[in-house]
């Protein structure tokens, strides 16, 4: 009874807040599949990072936020928040070690500069990863690191190359180091690395839309999801090539298009809301990288980042989990709104992933703004994740918009202001 009730009072509060807006009228089954139609049709080719595919999907995002009525954020002049990157390919690789040749299907090379050359009398550090799971401990220490590197791979892993690649190949920087993977070779005593490679500047974007708070501007609450997704690669057993993304991650980007019009709608945000959609998740986080530190973070209250929330949780429909959810107690203020309803939010069931670290609320987590990323994807066993039979009609749309609900009425009491999540210990990350 006490449930019942609670739940009543709930849907009423929506429409005391909202007296000619209901919010199953604004966040439908029909709207959610008219935009996740579009982001993750052919016709945007997978959405890659630099390709026409993801300017088409950018065009549409702002066409969308212009339609909604959100406004620019401050220092902006349009819904586009440009950043450059440095594109690199490499033209020749020429390596010997120890005096043999290695041939290109043995080689991943990720280098920043136009000519390299170099050999054991210089400054390289050689790495050794024997294993997938010493793969994703070390591979961040190579990447991060500021000098050159010969990384020394197991053959097991060579089926890693291209996303290595993928994920290294552009750089926010001006870094001149080189990274060159051998796979197959356990030692090297002396080699000589050659490398020709062409770089390039190019233009990416984030697409930003913000609400001014009314009584709070100085405070922000985001709301986000990437937009990037993988391309088109070889085609499979069907002969499909596309990756579309659908539920990684179209289903978070409609997300935050959905919630800017409720909340346009509902007009009475104490706080200002930014409601943005990343580029270059899927190489590194970039975009989100340039958008967090054009933010004080102390003005940054929370972050609902939304990612892959196209089928059921481990728990069934009606549910989600929160990333990171023992580092804030964000989480508990989005359960204690929710007292009564049939949604439950739940922590990450998969803290082995370090899913926290992994998508678009990591720097500002990192910044120590309560930034938790929702989803549902089951990471132990989501078959279509980074295949090309990531489409719409793999997605169950009925759920999907009731977690879109769902993060709207928990984000209530944070939006009005009235709570404030604790902050993230930045003393305790990684």
């Amino acid at each position: 009874m006490r449930k019942e009730f609670l739940l009543l009072l709930l849907l009423v509060g929506f429409n005391i807040a909202l007296p000619a807006q209901d919010i199953n009228k604004i966040i439908t089954v029909s709207e959610f599949e008219r935009i996740e139609k579009v982001l993750s049709s052919d016709a945007m080719q997978g959405r890659k990072t630099f390709s026409p595919g993801i300017a088409a999907a950018s065009g549409f995002i702002e066409n969308e936020f212009k339609q909604t009525g959100l406004q620019f954020l401050p220092g902006l002049n349009s819904y586009r928040q440009v950043f450059y990157m440095a594109e690199t390919k490499n033209n020749t690789a020429n390596v010997t070690i120890d005096g043999v040749a290695i041939a290109d299907s043995n080689l991943a090379v990720i280098s920043f500069a136009p000519a390299v050359s170099l050999t054991q009398n210089d400054e390289v550090e050689i790495v050794h990863i024997d294993s997938a799971a010493e793969l994703r401990s070390k591979i961040g220490q190579v990447f991060g690191s500021d000098k050159n590197q010969l990384v020394l791979a197991d053959n097991s892993l060579k089926r890693f190359a291209g996303r290595l690649v993928n994920m290294a190949s552009s750089s926010m920087d001006s870094s001149s180091k080189s990274i060159v993977i051998v796979f197959g070779i356990k030692e090297a005593n002396e080699f000589a690395i050659k490398l020709n490679n062409t770089i390039t500047k190019k233009e990416l974007n984030n697409v930003v839309g913000i609400l001014p708070g009314k009584t709070k501007p100085d405070e922000y609450v985001v709301f986000s999801g990437h937009y990037d997704h993988l391309g088109i690669g070889k085609p499979d057993a069907t002969g499909d090539s596309i990756y579309n993304g659908a539920n990684d991650d179209a289903a978070g980007t409609t997300a935050v298009i959905l919630l800017a019009k409720y909340f346009k709608a509902l007009n009475n945000n104490a706080r200002t809301l930014i409601f943005v959609t990343f580029t270059a998740e899927e190489i590194g986080g970039f975009g989100s990288e340039y958008f967090s530190n054009q933010l004080d973070p102390a003005k940054v209250m929370a972050m609902f980042n939304i990612e892959m929330i196209g089928t059921e949780s481990k728990w069934g429909t009606n549910s989600a989990y929160i990333t990171g959810y023992e580092k804030t107690d964000m989480g508990k203020i989005l359960e204690k709104n929710l007292e009564g309803s049939k949604f439950k939010f739940y922590p990450d069931p998969y803290p082995e992933q370090q899913l926290f670290y992994r998508s678009d609320n990591a720097t500002l987590a990192r910044k120590g703004v309560p930034a938790h990323t929702i989803s549902t994807s089951k990471m132990d066993s989501e078959k279509y994740y980074h295949t090309q039979k990531d489409e719409i009609g793999t997605l169950d749309l009925d759920n999907m918009a009731e977690i879109i609900k769902s993060v709207a009425a928990s984000s209530v009491s944070i939006i009005s202001g009235k709570d404030t999540p604790t902050r993230v210990n930045t003393s305790e990350l990684r």
